[in-house]
């Protein structure tokens, strides 16, 4: 039995209320590439060739979860950058969730990890890798 799925060059979206705020905020915030698509779309040109659509949804809900993740080599060098660039990092004191002043989580047995959140209230991670 041949799976007609396992060669499609699958990619993800995801929903925001405002397409100018997202492209402003993906484009020029955090320096992606960001084209506008048919249909009233815009396509993230990511690293490696992949690509995820973002499409208008007015009565959008943000997600309570991870949407999007950027491995990057140095999270805190990466941090610093995004906050003079004016993200603001998220901020976790619980009992198994733990970040620092700047919003690093450097908990052992996970990656050192910074979440986000872009305009629409949807949450993004840089996360450390040897990738």
């Amino acid at each position: 039995m041949t799976t007609l799925l396992k060669e499609s060059h699958a990619f993800s979206g995801f929903a925001v209320p405002d397409l100018d705020a997202a492209k402003k905020f993906y484009g020029k915030t955090l320096g992606l590439d960001v084209t506008t698509g048919s249909m009233d779309v815009l396509e993230l040109h990511l690293a490696g060739g992949n690509h995820v659509l973002i499409y208008p949804k007015p009565d959008h809900v943000a997600a309570t979860y991870t949407i999007l993740n950027f491995p990057v080599a140095d999270v805190e060098r990466t941090v610093d950058d995004l906050t003079a660039r004016g993200v603001r990092f998220e901020h976790y004191d619980t009992p198994r969730l733990k970040t620092d002043a700047k919003g690093i989580c450097r908990a052992s047995g996970g990656p050192v990890i910074a979440w986000f959140r872009d305009p629409a209230g949807n949450i993004l991670s840089v996360l450390e890798s040897d990738r």
